[in-house]
């Protein structure tokens, strides 16, 4: 039996659940977790059989299901306390486990990254994710090198690069990267000469993942710009540089088939 301290109000309820006011709110409203009583001013009240479905609530929402579903859930004929919770702990046991496979992932990846072990294999760098998640990284890595040939070029280079060498590459492309969100904070226009010469140095940089044609470079600047992870980034740097790379890259594509 849960042991009661009595009634609670919404504020007491939310600290002592660690929720806010306004999601215990909300799930009234959702028809979640309602409140059995209201005190003599119309306020909030939840007594043990309300906690419990709180606790039911929460766990179906760190397990990721909508409210929808979980009112749904919720408001099954005949739900049993019991039954759910044995349910909840199989599936925490399962999330637990990823988790812990995640983790050992970015423990074993920082080491591959500092030198520590040797370099990871491709289903190493993966280990943790689902089979669905993997096949979208692959998907975006071919769409970020124009097509297979490329992508399958750059999976080599990167395979046989040495650890000195990576890090090298990947200091020099920060670099370049860098200098070009202080291009475009200076107000340097897209095709200028100064633009160009930071162009030219990304197509060499590129090199060292695939031999890059005009046609590909500007289509890596359309990326930049439309692409919503490679976006993210860039404007990361410096808001609005995804759309000053977008025309200085098409631009340098113009130059490379002359």
């Amino acid at each position: 039996m849960i042991r009661g301290d009595g009634n609670y109000t919404v504020g007491e309820l939310a600290a002592l659940a660690g929720v806010s006011v306004r999601t215990l709110r909300l799930y009234d409203e959702r028809g979640l977790v309602k409140p059995s009583g209201r005190t003599s001013a119309g306020y909030r009240l939840y007594g043990d059989a309300d906690l419990l479905r709180l606790q039911q609530a929460l766990f179906y929402r760190e397990l990721g299901f909508s409210l929808g579903d979980i009112a749904k859930a919720l408001n099954t004929p005949g739900y049993d306390n019991v039954a759910a919770l044995k349910r909840h702990r199989r599936l925490l046991e399962l999330k637990a486990a990823r988790l812990a496979t995640l983790m050992a992932t970015i423990d074993r990846t920082v080491s591959d990254l500092m030198g520590e072990q040797a370099m990871l294999s491709d289903r190493d760098l993966y280990e943790g994710f689902d089979d669905e998640t993997i096949a979208r990284y692959e998907r975006e890595a071919k769409d970020a090198w124009g097509g297979s040939a490329a992508y399958e070029q750059s999976r080599k280079r990167v395979r046989a690069m040495g650890k000195d060498e990576w890090a090298r590459v990947g200091a020099r492309g920060e670099e370049i990267t860098v200098a070009f969100a202080a291009a475009f904070k200076g107000g340097v226009a897209a095709d200028s000469a100064s633009a160009m010469e930071l162009c030219a140095r990304w197509v060499e940089h590129l090199r060292a993942f695939y031999e890059p044609n005009a046609e590909l470079v500007a289509g890596l600047g359309a990326m930049y710009a439309d692409h919503a992870e490679f976006r993210a980034y860039y404007e990361g740097k410096a808001p609005g540089l995804a759309d000053w790379l977008k025309p200085a890259l098409a631009a340098y594509a113009a130059t490379m088939k002359k």
